[in-house]
């Protein structure tokens, strides 16, 4: 038989049905799902040992070889000592052991004394620890035990994090222990390429999150509020192309829309979008809500009325008129009251405050920054579509 009889033959699908009922492709289908899934398990379990590797040789420096004895002379030894004894070693460079010592000297601290971390990611000091150990459950416990437990936790929620995002996060946050940790659980959470990370780094996520105006705790529950405060941070930032200077409301959700998929990643996971100038028949007329996105997590649509101006009052007065018809002509049974979003240029937080504490609606103000973009390929090409289409309807009028 020829080479290539061979290779048809090989590639011929095999008919029929196996002894379970399974077809072959099928079978075929699972197997490359089960290998893809090993292969992701053993590159879990890698980086995991990877960054057990790293803390545990951050923590050897920083205990063995303290302050100046680890000068440039030292790191440049020991990368070499090390390379010699493990050959064909990566991750052993100069760099990457400085990495190593910086890396664990960051939450080290935070290892060696009580610390609370929300789930946020923000961390708070509390007499906490030490009025759980002299508690009875406790004072069998040592606190070098307690010590243990709390940093085999940290240690635990690291190694789930590539090595990479650990460097992009110790390069941005320095000496910030908690916003280093921030960064960490929202890795975790949302899944983050490290392109995402350092997108999300270089907007200050951290210093934005939480920051709105709102009235979530007043009107909601604890657990959806502490999702919709992630979601709704100060300033929100848009990524646009294509905006002028002097630009109008609808100008300026045209260009959040066109980019929407930028939209959605400044809110977070788990949000969808609806549409733009979203129509609700109500009593026989037709009303637009200028942004519309769905919380799915949460079962709640969220509002968004843009404006370009300083906050007025009247503002959440027309944002809650929106809110209203959501709920009452948009949501379905298991549908949670929708949240409403007013973003505008600036406002007068203390003015927002007061105004928000009387409304029974749950709404947030925030402002807003653009940050100007090259256009996609597919969105250059629309523009100049768009232009031919304008030149050829002028060329036409002018010949007439």
């Amino acid at each position: 038989m020829s080479a290539r009889a061979k290779t048809i033959r090989a590639n011929k699908p095999v008919v029929g049905k196996l002894p379970n009922g399974q077809s072959y492709a099928a079978w075929i289908a699972e197997l490359k799902r089960r290998y893809r899934a090993a292969q992701i398990k053993a590159a879990v379990a890698v980086n995991s040992a990877l960054i057990e590797f790293y803390w545990n040789l951050g923590k050897d420096i920083s205990e063995k070889y303290p302050g100046k004895r680890r000068n440039a002379e030292f790191f440049r030894k020991l990368s070499l000592d090390l390379q010699r004894e493990i050959p064909n070693a990566t991750g052993l460079s100069v760099s990457n052991i400085k990495y190593a010592r910086y890396f664990f000297e960051l939450y080290a601290a935070t290892s060696y004394r009580p610390q609370v971390v929300d789930d946020n990611g923000r961390g708070e000091y509390r007499q906490q620890l030490a009025d759980e150990m002299n508690q009875s459950p406790y004072r069998q416990q040592t606190a070098d035990d307690k010590v243990s437990q709390m940093i085999q936790q940290l240690v635990d929620q690291l190694i789930r994090v590539p090595w990479g995002h650990h460097m992009l996060i110790i390069d941005k946050c320095k000496c910030d222990r908690d916003k280093a940790l921030f960064y960490v659980r929202r890795t975790i959470q949302n899944g983050w390429s490290r392109n995402s990370l350092l997108n999300w780094l270089s907007t200050d996520l951290y210093d934005r999150e939480g920051k709105a105006q709102t009235n979530f705790e007043l009107t909601m529950p604890s657990d959806d509020c502490d999702l919709v405060r992630q979601i709704v941070k100060d300033p929100q930032n848009f990524e646009v192309f294509g905006l002028s200077e002097k630009y109008s409301e609808t100008e300026l959700k045209a260009a959040i829309v066109a980019n929407i998929e930028s939209t959605l990643l400044s809110f977070g996971k788990g949000v969808a979008f609806l549409g733009r100038e979203y129509p609700v028949e109500v009593g026989g007329e037709t009303k637009n809500i200028d942004l519309l996105f769905y919380i799915v997590p949460l079962h709640r649509y969220l509002v968004v009325e843009v404006k370009t101006g300083k906050y007025e009052p009247a503002d959440l007065g027309q944002l809650s008129g929106y809110m209203a018809m959501a709920k009452h002509v948009l949501n379905t049974p298991g549908d949670n009251p929708p949240v409403g979003l007013l973003i505008c240029k600036e406002h007068n937080r203390v003015l927002a405050k007061y105004h928000l504490e009387e409304l029974g609606l749950p709404m947030g103000i925030t402002g807003y920054e653009l940050k100007k973009v090259l256009p996609t390929k597919a969105q250059l090409a629309k523009c100049v579509a768009d232009a031919e289409r304008e030149i050829a309807i002028a060329e036409k009028g002018g010949k007439k």
